[in-house]
C-alpha cells in the first residue's frame, strides 16, 4: 500500500512538473517579446541575448505612436473583431441548432457541403470576394471585413456537434408542446445551455479576426481604416528596421487577446472537457 502511495505521489509530482514546464514554455514568447520591446535596437541581436527588461519601453512605444495611428488601428480591430465574433456566435449557433435538431429536406447533404468547404483554402476565394466588395463600394470600409466573416463552416460544425450532444431531443419536444416557437426554443433553451461552446468559438473567432492580415491588406488602403496588423506592418521601414519599436507595438497589440482569453478561459476549458467526465 505504501509503495502504491509513493508511486501515486511521484506520478503527481511528475505531472505537475511537466505542466509547469509547459506553462513556462507557452508564456516565454510573450515575455521575450516584452523584453525586446524594452530594449534599444542594437541590443536585439547581441550575444548573449538580453533576458531582463530594459528601460526603453516608453520610448519605443512613443516611437510607435509617432509613426502610426496605433490607438485608431486598435479601435478598428476591436470593432471588427467584436462585431464579427458576435455575428459568428449568433448565426453559427442558429445554423448549428437547425442542423442538429430540426428535420428538413436535404439537411445532411447540405451539412456535407458545408464540411467540404472547410477543405478549400480561403485564398482561393480572395479574387471573387474582392470583386464583390468592389461592386458593393465597400473598399476602405470596415464592412468589407466584418460582413464576409459573419458566418463560417467551422463555427456551424462546432455548434452543430455541441448542440447535438448537449441538448436532449425530449427537452425540445416538450418546449414545442408548450407552444414555443422554433426561435424561442433556440433563444430560451439552447443558448443558455451552450455558453461553453460560445466561449470557445468566440475566443477562436476573435483571435483569428484580430490577427487576420491578408484580407484587410487587400481591401483597406486608407490609413484611417487600418486594423492593427496592417498598421504594425507600416512600422517596417524598407531600409531601417527598429525592432524595439516594432516589438513594442506588437506587444501592446497582443494584450487584448490575453485579456479576452483570461475573461473566458473557464468557459473555454469547460467546453473542451465536456463529455470527458461521465454524468
Amino acid at each position: 500500500m505504501t509503495t502504491l502511495r509513493k508511486k501515486g505521489f511521484v506520478n503527481k509530482v511528475t505531472i505537475h512538473v511537466l505542466l509547469i514546464i509547459g506553462a513556462l514554455l507557452s508564456v516565454f514568447p510573450l515575455y521575450w517579446m516584452f523584453v525586446m520591446a524594452t530594449q534599444p535596437n542594437h541590443v536585439i541581436n547581441q550575444l548573449p541575448p538580453a533576458v531582463v527588461p530594459g528601460d526603453k519601453l516608453t520610448e519605443n512605444f512613443q516611437n510607435v505612436l509617432a509613426n502610426i495611428d496605433f490607438f485608431g488601428a486598435m479601435w478598428n480591430s476591436l470593432i471588427v473583431a467584436s462585431l464579427t465574433t458576435i455575428g459568428v456566435l449568433f448565426f453559427c449557433s442558429l445554423a448549428g441548432f437547425a442542423f442538429a435538431k430540426l428535420q428538413f429536406k436535404g439537411r445532411d447533404k447540405l451539412f456535407t457541403v458545408i464540411l467540404i468547404t472547410m477543405m478549400i483554402p480561403p485564398q482561393l476565394g480572395l479574387i471573387p470576394q474582392y470583386f464583390i466588395i468592389t461592386k458593393l463600394g465597400w473598399l476602405n470600409d470596415l464592412k468589407a471585413i466584418i460582413v464576409p466573416g459573419l458566418m463560417n463552416a467551422f463555427g456551424i460544425f462546432w455548434m452543430r456537434q455541441y448542440i447535438k450532444d448537449a441538448i436532449p431531443d425530449e427537452l425540445i419536444e416538450a418546449a414545442k408542446i408548450d407552444g414555443c416557437s422554433i426561435f424561442r426554443v433556440y433563444w430560451n433553451i439552447v443558448v443558455p445551455s451552450i455558453l461553453p461552446a460560445f466561449a470557445t468559438l468566440g475566443i477562436l473567432t476573435f483571435m483569428f479576426v484580430w490577427n487576420d492580415f491578408l484580407w484587410p491588406l487587400t481591401v483597406l488602403r486608407d490609413e484611417s481604416s487600418y486594423t492593427i496588423q496592417i498598421a504594425i506592418r507600416a512600422l517596417q521601414d524598407a531600409y531601417v528596421k527598429d525592432y524595439g519599436m516594432i516589438l513594442s507595438g506588437t506587444f501592446w497589440a497582443t494584450l487584448p487577446l490575453v485579456v479576452v482569453f483570461l475573461i473566458f478561459n473557464k468557459l473555454f476549458i469547460s467546453s473542451l472537457t465536456q463529455g470527458s467526465v461521465k454524468q
